[in-house]
């Protein structure tokens, strides 16, 4: 029984789904890490969780300790204390994701033995924006940073970290994750502020300031990961209520090619009963339809909604 758990076990680890969102966490942890590496840790500005702790440490450090190696032994320990309280559900791809974030953000600051030359952060473009154009900066460390965190959370990932700590909170103490997020990463901000004033280390601009930056970054990088995970608005959805339902069915199926579903539905207003047409068109259809189903019935009551992810044919499907 042991062994056929095993070997499902196996073929769910390296099955052909699983290999892709092996190679995209590492696609997302590398975009982390570009952001965090390269644009944040010397702009003094920190994202907030295990990465802000991990840059503080460096620079209590005098800059000796790497960043990334840091982010990884903090995360360890938070990865084991997860897999006790919460079974398996930190598996594979979240020990894949932090620990090639971790080994990324070394590597492309030269900090990986072998690869001493690769310093990204020293080049003269990444310069030039610290020195003259520092919110162009953050808000590009912010942007790589959502979307690398993002990609990797679409792909069932996890850098562990702070997930690890909401999780554990939900389950211990019913607290909600969200609020555990804010606190973890509010604690964290103002520590590295608190480290940065202490030594010094702020340079042109003061400790506040960085610290607000940090909330910006927060608030920046937190929509980019809600962007990559729910998509782009591409579709929309509309909800007709008319006395010519008919008529209208007619126009979607005949003029936009599309399907329709009819409810039976009871206004209460009138207490009337009447259909509900029910349909999905694309945002460019969408205006069309409004104004095809006013020539039809000018009384028509029209609701239309954002729609983040459509599986269906005539439609595109999200990765």
């Amino acid at each position: 029984m042991n062994k056929e758990r095993i070997i499902q076990e196996l073929r769910q680890i390296f099955s052909k789904q699983a290999i892709i969102d092996y190679c995209f966490i590492i696609i997302g942890a590398f975009i982390m890490a570009l952001g965090v590496g390269v644009f944040l840790v010397d702009a003094k500005v920190v994202p907030g969780g295990v990465s802000g702790l991990a840059m503080a440490v460096h620079y209590l450090s005098g800059n000796t300790i790497p960043v990334g190696l840091m982010m990884w032994v903090f995360n360890i320990p938070l990865y084991i204390w997860g897999v006790r309280v919460l079974g398996k559900q930190f598996g594979i791809r979240t020990v894949v994701g932090f620990t090639m974030n971790s080994f990324f953000i070394d590597f492309v600051r030269g900090r990986v033995p072998g690869f001493e030359s690769i310093q990204m952060h020293l080049h003269p473009s990444i310069v030039q924006l610290r020195q003259n154009d520092f919110l162009l900066l953050i808000l590009t460390g912010a942007v790589l940073v959502g979307l690398g965190l993002g990609i990797i959370f679409k792909f069932r990932g996890t850098t562990a970290g702070s997930d690890v700590v909401a999780a554990v909170a939900r389950k211990r103490f019913g607290i909600n994750p969200g609020a555990t997020f804010m606190t973890v990463d509010f604690v964290v901000i103002v520590l590295a502020g608190i480290v940065i004033h202490v030594r010094h280390l702020s340079g042109a601009r003061p400790a506040l300031t960085l610290t607000l930056y940090a909330f910006v970054l927060l608030f920046v990088s937190s929509r980019i990961v809600d962007v990559i995970i729910d998509g782009f608005d591409y579709a929309r959805s509309a909800f007709i209520m008319s006395k010519k339902t008919d008529e209208i069915s007619r126009v979607i199926t005949r003029d936009f090619s599309r399907g329709a579903t009819a409810f039976e539905a009871r206004g209460l207003y009138k207490d009337q009963k009447r259909e509900v047409l029910y349909t999905v068109l694309t945002r460019k259809e969408i205006t069309e339809l409004t104004r095809a189903v006013k020539e039809v019935d000018p009384n028509a009551f029209v609701i239309v909604n954002n729609v983040h992810e459509v599986l269906g044919n005539g439609f595109r499907p999200r990765i």
